[in-house]
């Protein structure tokens, strides 16, 4: 378990990161320190809270609300937090804010609202989980982040095949793989 304000020297640097819509609501949140934010009632109250702070300012800001470092940046009708301790470096905590935004804005291709976000919520997902690992950052290079997260061509998700192509597929794969072990 990281303890997020007792440790200068940790590695774990973020607390949350949350994106909120324009009436405040959770779009994203995914929040890393079990002791600040322990039940989920205490996760909506933090946001409305941090909403009510952040919603009038347009622009990106950093602000301290209940000993938490809260960085954030807003675009049309999404707000994008990046949360850190009282202790943690500011300049880590904006990279790791910039990385989300980034990255995010390419693969929605620059249409970044909330209807498109949530349309591409499996790839957000996975931009989160590439910067930041249990609030240990990873990465904070968007363009590697969304190299990593980048589906291949080749792959089709399942609501575009029928189950008996993807069983197909599958038995086609198995016979292949079997003949393969027969020729060794």
């Amino acid at each position: 378990m990281a303890d997020f304000d007792n440790n200068p020297t940790s590695l774990y640097s973020i607390k949350g990161i949350v994106i909120l819509d324009q009436d405040g609501k959770r779009v994203v949140a995914k929040y890393y320190d079990r002791t600040t934010f322990v039940t989920v009632k205490d996760q909506h109250a933090f946001e409305k809270s941090l909403f009510a702070k952040t919603s009038r300012n347009t622009t990106s800001d950093i602000l301290l609300l209940d000993g938490v470092t809260c960085l954030y940046r807003s675009n049309v009708d999404l707000y994008f937090y990046v949360l850190g301790s009282t202790r943690e470096n500011e300049l880590f905590l904006d990279a790791t804010l910039n990385c989300l935004y980034d990255a995010v804005s390419v693969v929605l291709r620059k249409n970044v609202e909330k209807k498109a976000l949530i349309e591409s919520m499996d790839t957000i997902m996975l931009i989160i989980d590439e910067m930041c690992d249990e609030g240990v950052i990873m990465e904070t290079d968007s363009q590697a982040v969304v190299q990593r997260t980048a589906l291949k061509s080749d792959e089709v998700s399942f609501s575009d095949q029928s189950v008996s192509q993807i069983g197909f597929s599958f038995i086609e794969s198995a016979n292949k793989q079997f003949k393969w072990s027969l020729l060794k």
